[in-house]
């Protein structure tokens, strides 16, 4: 079978998309990526990992259009028509859509085709999109409407062949709201590839930065529904007990700013490192060098469904993990029993979550321990794709 994944920007880099697609190719099945370009330096064509990738150029404005796609019909009309070419060119048989934003113009696209449509979706895009900067200011406030995001979430969830989601708590979630039937959908992780954490090379120079230090270790979009303002809240008093601390923070947003003044305006500057966004091949170095890792998420719908792939990665290296109790990440690491969990937004409780974990080592190891095991047993990438390659199998009989 020749599976077409659509994607509505770069490729790479992309850790779900090229885990789906290798596995799948990996299974036996042919894969083109169709996705955008935005610079002429890049190739139209070419083959990574066993994967085709086919790049349509875009531009600035049609990014830009992306944020309206439910409010006018540019950004479908134009995706439309690539998506008809990529379609037909390379004779595609079934379709994989990544996410809802461009879901409109590959169901147009299909009007005719009628090929099987696997919908998958990485997030609760319409409830995750209240968060966003450019929804909660002029203009993007007044012209983007999200319950027009979600009633078309909801329609692609009907149309689609298949839905994949990434949690239990997502697919109840949508199963409860739209009431489809349970056997349409399936539950395919967030989660790390052995390779991530067999086969990675550790980078002296952070180990050694560090090597002094109790690093409290963030990875990943520092947004701030992310809630790194409640760790930053916690390091005034963190640094009574422990002089040597260091929350360290790999990864950026358009809010930074926020935080950085936060930082500035608690006179913490040489207890927060900022280390902006990093190569994905230096992760495992800052994992090897922290002590502590954290996601100290703010609760919402989204974040009540879906885990990130960075506990995984820190659980993979045998890190206690410190997590909001968000329900899905807090059912996780208390059925795992890799971590501790705090109350979200709660400075004092994360405080002294992180001061049980730097008394009691022995727990901290345990912890770090469990979790290593759980990824290695049950939950690496190898295991949890199985029913991303079942959905095809199906699809092909």
């Amino acid at each position: 079978m020749r599976i077409g994944m659509i994607l509505d920007k770069t490729f790479p880099p992309d850790p779900r998309v090229e885990n789906e697609a290798v596995s799948l190719v990996e299974n036996g099945f042919e894969v083109y990526l169709f996705c955008l370009k935005y610079y002429k330096n890049q190739p139209e064509n070419e083959v990574i990992n066993g994967i085709n990738i086919i790049r349509y150029q875009s531009s600035t404005l049609e990014f830009k259009l992306s944020a309206l796609a439910y409010s006018f019909p540019f950004y479908t009309n134009r995706m439309y028509k690539k998506i008809r070419n990529f379609l037909a060119k390379y004779t595609i048989e079934a379709i994989h859509i990544h996410d809802i934003r461009i879901g409109e113009a590959v169901f147009k696209a299909n009007n005719k085709l009628k090929l099987p449509v696997v919908l998958d979706l990485h997030d609760n895009m319409p409830e995750i999109m209240k968060y966003y900067p450019h929804v909660q200011k002029f203009p993007g406030k007044y012209l983007i409407s999200l319950k027009k995001w979600k009633q078309k979430e909801e329609e692609f969830i009907q149309k689609a062949t298949k839905i994949i989601t990434v949690s239990n708590e997502f697919k109840d979630e949508v199963v409860g709201r739209t009431n489809i039937d349970n056997s349409k959908i399936k539950v395919v992780p967030n989660s790390v590839r052995k390779s991530f954490y067999e086969d990675s090379n550790l980078d002296n120079a952070i180990l050694n930065r560090y090597k002094n230090d109790f690093v409290i270790l963030y990875l990943g979009d520092t947004g701030l529904r992310r809630g790194l303002l409640t760790a930053i809240e916690a390091i005034p008093i963190l640094k009574q007990t422990i002089a040597n601390v260091k929350l360290v923070i790999v990864g950026s947003n358009t809010t930074d700013s926020v935080l950085k003044q936060k930082v500035k305006d608690l006179n913490i500057d040489h207890y927060v490192d900022f280390q902006g966004w990093q190569n994905v091949k230096l992760f495992p170095s800052y994992i090897v060098a922290s002590t502590v890792c954290i996601s100290p998420l703010y609760r919402n719908i989204q974040h009540d469904v879906a885990y990130a792939n960075k506990l995984f990665q820190y659980m993979s290296f045998a890190k206690s993990v410190l997590v909001s109790n968000a329900i899905a990440q807090k059912n996780l690491i208390e059925k795992t029993e890799s971590g501790l969990v705090h109350i979200e937004k709660d400075s004092s409780d994360f405080t002294e979550k992180i001061i049980q974990l730097f008394t009691d080592e022995s727990l901290r190891n345990q912890l770090g321990t469990n979790g290593k095991k759980f990824i290695e047993e049950e939950f690496c990438w190898e295991k949890t794709s199985k029913e991303l390659i079942q959905t095809y199998q199906e699809l092909n009989s």
